[in-house]
């Protein structure tokens, strides 16, 4: 309702700015058709604003922020100028209001151009006070290759668990087109999912994902791994990844990791030492005697006495557990082969 009113209220000034102009003295001794066409194009330049506000729904503070400090830094610098040439430029010449006209076009777009690539490290210093863009709320998640190609961040985020912002670097991008474009089949079935998923993130009107196009200094001749995590600290964030090395670094530079291995692994289900367990056996183990098997879930089970029984099922007691950040391994001792028709792994 108050945007309605506005822009009622901004129809009727531009109405009464555009009355004003067709009856000055400015348009006297023009034909009688310019001042209805001078009025009817104000009008018109309103509607016009007004269209534009309407369609453009999703606006960016910090976009327009720019904007604004943009235009007013280049209109001061130009005035500095103005100013400091004065005794230099003869305010009578008609070259001088062109070449100040022409200096804070420039200056203006310099500055908004400036301030839109570097939005996001805002920085207003004066001598000894530093002013500095302070992170509240939420810090962004930066997106790993591997996070997007598994394809697990997708259902993550779409059960609203995850508020925060999703941050994917170029480079990151450039990775993943990359390996899309292999001519290894494996490679580029495994790269076009991780598009697939970026898209289906993207379009997602509830998920905030921005592509991260910047370049920082201390990128310079470093992997795209130290990249991420460089990025990571430069915004403060965390970073998201299924690769173990990765998680290792990022650790040893103090930035957070949210590795999904560990977070799958949270959600599985608690095994204690005594309880039993049924599993199917794939496999003989490494281990003379072991046969290996897999839950629903993807875990490895490893069974003690189970090498003669691949491809059956077969009851167990659970005798230990092995949690890492690759996973985790259940360990059981055999007990009893199990029905082929009571089969189901469990």
């Amino acid at each position: 309702m108050a945007l309605v009113i506005l822009r009622t209220v901004f129809l009727l000034i531009a109405a009464g700015v555009g009355a004003q102009i067709a009856q000055s003295e400015l348009l006297q001794g023009t034909p009688d058709a310019v001042p209805p066409l001078v009025f009817g194009g104000i009008l018109l330049l309103a509607v016009g604003v007004i269209a534009l506000d309407v369609l453009l729904r999703q606006k960016r503070l910090d976009t327009i922020t720019a904007v604004y400090f943009g235009l007013i830094i280049g209109l001061f610098l130009t005035y500095i100028l103005k100013v400091a040439f004065s005794t230099t430029l003869s305010p009578e010449s008609p070259y001088t209001a062109w070449a100040l006209l022409i200096l804070g076009m420039v200056l203006c777009y310099t500055c908004i151009s400036i301030l839109l690539q570097t939005k996001d490290d805002f920085r207003f210093i004066i001598p000894y006070v530093e002013f500095a863009k302070e992170v509240k709320g939420l810090k962004p998640y930066v997106l790993d290759t591997s996070v997007v190609i598994d394809g697990r961040i997708a259902d993550v985020v779409e059960t609203r668990i995850i508020d925060n912002q999703l941050i994917m670097p170029q480079f990151a991008i450039a990775e993943l087109q990359g390996i899309a474009d292999s001519s290894d089949k494996l490679k580029r079935g495994r790269g076009r999912r991780g598009l697939d998923i970026l898209n289906r993130l993207r379009s997602d009107p509830k998920v905030d994902l921005v592509v991260y196009d910047r370049d920082l200094p201390e990128f310079a001749g470093q992997p795209v791994d130290q990249k991420l995590v460089l990025l990571a600290k430069h915004l403060d964030g965390k970073v998201v990844t299924n690769d173990y090395n990765l998680n290792k670094v990022a650790k040893l530079h103090s930035v957070g990791v949210i590795n999904l291995n560990d977070l799958s692994n949270a959600l599985k289900p608690i095994f204690l030492p005594g309880e039993p367990i049924t599993v199917r056996i794939i496999k003989a183990g490494e281990e003379h005697g072991q046969g290996v098997g897999y839950l629903e879930d993807g875990t490895m089970v490893v069974v003690e006495g189970g090498r003669d029984h691949v491809n059956h099922n077969i009851a167990g007691v659970v005798t230990s557990v092995l949690q890492t950040s690759a996973g985790r391994m259940v360990f059981a001792r055999f007990e009893r082969p199990v029905a082929e028709n009571n089969g189901d792994n469990s």
